[in-house]
């Protein structure tokens, strides 16, 4: 039977590297038990042994901060596994903190070792720490590294064989878990802490550091929130412009290998079409989905974990946190945000930053509103058709609307999660040379943990997706993006919802589009062009012909697409959202061109839409409404189903009254008694959504419900 390692100690501490250094890519993730705070562990194997390796999250205290899910997590361990080995990890720079914890833990009669991590930079510093008189002080024994250059740990587990000979002894107050223990006062801890830290420390004065250098300028008034920004412009350019260069390939490639070439293979087989549909349209679908994103996401925790492990990133929370603190939030839920109005996806997952999970709550139901790139490809088809003179205006106004929704969304959530504003107390690291292997491990594993948990989700809803689009109501196959498909009877079907909102019934290929944009927003503008083109010429539906595929052929294409792309990205360095596009838009043979749009596209939707107002209404539709497949996968996976059910049906909501209210205030005059009932009805109904909202969160969180529990799986699995 393996041993079981925990680690444990203050944030920043280097327990991350210490755990990439003992496990290496032999690691997986899970949940904590009844929280979506994530679980690491992983093997190492050392000698003939093998060892369970599990990171506790940072903490500071095992006996404070009881609303703390981190601090309760570390505890509950610690209670439920005495036998365990504990390596307590501690920062050499700040060693009376550190051993703030260590005292706490001591009383709990559990086997520790200390690491002292960081010497090099605590020499630095002028701090010399008498490694032998410690030891003799907490009776536990003292290992000196530096684990972003030290390599070899065999010396720990000499340790770790030495002490599973020895017995610990428990000390009485460790044998109760009630009350005798919370009595111990926070300064009965700092006063020892401070008392070995004064014996073991010769602290020599060095006067000003590089540190103290460095953040005149990281954290001035002036000139953060400039440096700040250009961080940001660079987090843009390498995730969503380097990062999306990569984006055909696996595009490419993945349908080259689980769409088109799996169909040939079912087809040379002679599979029923039934099956080719479900595997190759479906599954083979869904997995294309998630490839799309893997560069992206890739790129952006390489971006993050970079700026982690340099020191920057805590710097930037403290940087933009007076103006978060208005919203209820921190200034680490700027970064996420901002990720957003790039992919909601990866804006998500950066919100596993945050230390607040009420924070994180937050800040994962305002990302939807932050308008990624993916819709921008139809306010610019839009514009083209409908605003080709001062189409950028429109679009602007969509981003600030959006915006605007995620701050109410903020200022809703901090009443009903009863987040009263708190100081702000963040520990800023010591700028150290980043760690290659943590970068890349790190950045792997969340990678990994994206595409096996919402890959799973994103699989499943595309393959329902694809497959409604591709039978037919008469049964045949192959009905993508025509009037013949279930999924357009469906539209047509409910069409009439939408009426409110200015689509008229002859305008379902709209619908359609709301319908397919789940997939993803963009996809909205193959669906519409596929739909509006068929209307005006039938004969354009033309059946797939199977008979010939090259895997080879479409694997070449996708690899030319790396350096085409890259070159693309490279040349607009000044433009990482891509607004580019709109001045393509004002020109309609030169964005149908770009975009691949027929210009047939066009007129038929400015002869099927309502105008300008009844275009606008529908766009501001699309800004809001249920966030794509991928995203809503995320939510589910960082903040839970019932959370994420939540940001659903308030986003989706949230449009519907947004697009009706203003079109029928647009129209007023048109018909004036509908549109006062369409407005008073939905804005009160919406009001009193809310205010139940309210009431029902406070009343769960006034029972001392954890809000961000998940709904609890079945006991015996």
């Amino acid at each position: 039977m393996n041993r079981n390692i925990a680690l444990i100690g203050n944030p920043n501490a280097g327990k991350t590297t210490l755990f990439n250094l003992l496990t290496g890519t032999n690691q997986k993730t899970g949940n904590w038990p009844g929280v979506t705070i994530d679980k690491k562990e992983g093997i190492c194997q050392f000698d003939s042994e093998q060892f369970n390796i599990i990171d506790l999250p940072g903490i500071y205290s095992i006996y404070e901060s009881e609303n703390s899910v981190d601090m309760q997590i570390a505890k509950n361990y610690i209670l439920e596994n005495k036998d365990d080995i504990y390596i307590n990890i501690i920062d050499a720079s700040n060693l009376e903190r550190g051993l703030y914890l260590t005292n706490q833990l001591k009383e709990q009669g559990i086997k520790i070792i200390i690491i002292l991590n960081m010497m090099d930079i605590a020499s630095k510093l002028g701090i010399d720490i008498d490694v032998e008189l410690l030891e003799k002080k907490l009776s536990v024994k003292v290992l000196k590294f530096s684990l972003s250059e030290d390599k070899d740990i065999s010396s720990i587990f000499t340790i770790i064989n030495n002490l599973e000979k020895t017995t610990t002894v428990k000390t009485q107050s460790s044998n109760k878990k009630s009350e005798a223990e919370e009595l111990l006062s926070a300064s009965f801890y700092s006063e020892q802490a401070k008392e070995i830290t004064s014996a073991v420390v010769i602290e020599k004065k060095i006067g000003f550091n590089l540190s103290d250098k460095v953040d005149k300028w990281i954290l001035g008034r002036w000139s953060g929130i400039p440096i700040f920004f250009t961080a940001m412009y660079f987090l843009f350019l390498f995730s969503i412009n380097i990062g999306g260069a990569f984006i055909d390939f696996f595009d490419i490639a993945s349908g080259a290998i689980f769409v088109d070439g799996l169909s040939f293979l079912l087809n040379q087989i002679n599979i029923p079409e039934f099956l080719i549909v479900i595997l190759a349209n479906g599954i083979g679908g869904g997995i294309q989905v998630v490839a799309t994103f893997i560069p992206i996401i890739a790129f952006l925790y390489l971006f993050l974990t970079l700026l982690e492990e340099v020191g920057y990133l805590a710097r930037a929370a403290f940087v933009m946190n007076k103006f978060m603190s208005y919203l209820g939030i921190s200034g680490k839920s700027f970064i996420p945000l901002i990720v957003g109005f790039g992919c909601n996806v990866p804006g998500m997952m950066a919100t596993r930053t945050l230390d607040s999970h009420k924070q994180r709550i937050t800040t994962v139901l305002m990302s939807p509103f932050m308008s990624c790139g993916a819709r921008l490809a139809v306010y610019a088809l839009f514009a083209a058709a409908f605003f080709p003179v001062g189409g950028q205006n429109i679009v602007f106004l969509l981003y600030l609307i959006g915006i605007f929704f995620a701050i109410v969304t903020a200022f809703i959530m901090k009443k009903a999660l009863n987040d009263e504003e708190s100081e702000f107390l963040i520990e800023l690291p010591t700028y150290h040379r980043p760690s290659l292997k943590n970068i890349f491990i790190n950045t792997w594993n969340k990678l990994k943990g994206f595409i096996l948990s919402a890959g799973k989700i994103i699989i499943i809803i595309v393959a329902l997706i694809n497959i409604t689009n591709s039978i037919g109501t008469d049964g045949s196959f192959g009905n993508q993006n025509t009037d013949k498909s279930i999924l357009s009877f469906t539209a047509k079907s409910i069409t009439p919802i939408f009426s409110p909102m200015g689509l008229k019934e002859e305008n379902w290929p709209a619908v359609v589009g709301i319908l397919t944009g789940l997939l993803a927003k963009e996809v909205v503008v193959g669906t519409l062009d596929s739909l509006y083109s068929n209307i005006v010429n039938e004969e354009n539906n033309q059946e797939n012909d199977n008979t010939e595929f090259f895997l080879l052929d479409s694997l070449a294409t996708a690899i030319s697409t790396i350096p085409n792309n890259l070159v693309d990205a490279l040349s607009n360095l000044s433009d990482p959202l891509g607004f580019g596009v709109l001045n393509e838009a004002k020109n309609k043979d030169d964005f149908a061109k770009s975009q691949e749009v027929k210009l047939s596209t066009f007129g038929v939707m400015v002869s099927y839409f309502d105008g300008k107002i009844g275009a606008f209404a529908y766009l501001l539709f699309i800004l809001l409404y249920f966030p794509c497949v991928a995203a809503t996968s995320t939510m589910f996976r960082e903040v839970g189903r019932n959370w994420a059910i939540t940001g659903v049906i308030w986003s989706t909501g949230l449009a519907y009254v947004v697009a009706v209210v203003f079109y029928q205030l647009a129209t007023f005059n048109q018909h004036y008694l509908s549109s006062t009932l369409w407005t008073t009805g939905l804005l009160s109904l919406l009001l009193i959504s809310i205010l139940l909202f309210v009431k029902k969160v406070r009343k769960i969180d006034s029972m001392n419900i954890p809000v961000i529990m998940e709904e609890s799986k079945c006991r015996h699995c």
